[in-house]
């Protein structure tokens, strides 16, 4: 594998497209995309330009949306998987959500790609001075609470949390 946290570019439209459409109808956790999101290339430069915006040092966003470095997981330059770091958290985030969201695409499933993308995401965060950071995960999901732990995540708690739409999550804190 040649895993690499790379920045959304429309060069890598096909393959994002390819990506997002094995995801159907599901959420897909870290891509900074809404759930009712088609793929078709206009989008694709609208997120470029918002992942570049909410990557920007010193931007002023809207109250209810924080600073943000998307990366799209990319493996020889085909896209993988998404991973997204939250620079702050909101009370939604603080809640429910935490620094960093990801997700894989089901084809590319159960091959460490989460694993070695989410430790470049911690060592990016520790090279901007992040001492810890917040990551959540379902209860039910024990690919991702392991995942997790083996990065060196302490279980804060599980808390419910329906306006995520799941009813018991897990936090973790990762000291960097």
């Amino acid at each position: 594998m040649d895993l690499q946290l790379t920045k959304p570019s429309l060069d890598l439209f096909d393959s994002w497209a390819a990506a997002i459409a094995e995801f159907g109808d599901d959420h897909i956790d870290g891509s900074g995309l809404p759930d009712d999101f088609v793929p078709d290339r206009a989008s694709c430069a609208d997120f470029v330009e918002k992942a570049e915006l909410y990557g920007r040092r010193g931007v002023v966003l809207p109250d209810d949306k924080v600073p943000c470095d998307y990366h799209w997981i990319t493996d020889g330059g085909e896209v993988v998987g998404f991973i997204a770091f939250r620079r702050e958290l909101n009370d939604f985030l603080r809640r429910v959500g935490g620094h960093i969201g990801y997700s894989v695409r089901p084809s590319r499933r159960r091959e460490g790609i989460v694993t070695e993308a989410l430790r470049m995401q911690l060592d990016l965060a520790r090279a901007d001075g992040y001492e810890r950071v917040m990551i959540t995960c379902d209860d039910d999901n024990p690919g991702s609470y392991r995942t997790i732990e083996r990065a060196g995540g302490e279980l804060q708690d599980r808390l419910e949390a329906p306006e995520n739409g799941h009813p018991l999550i897990r936090r973790y804190w990762v000291t960097l």
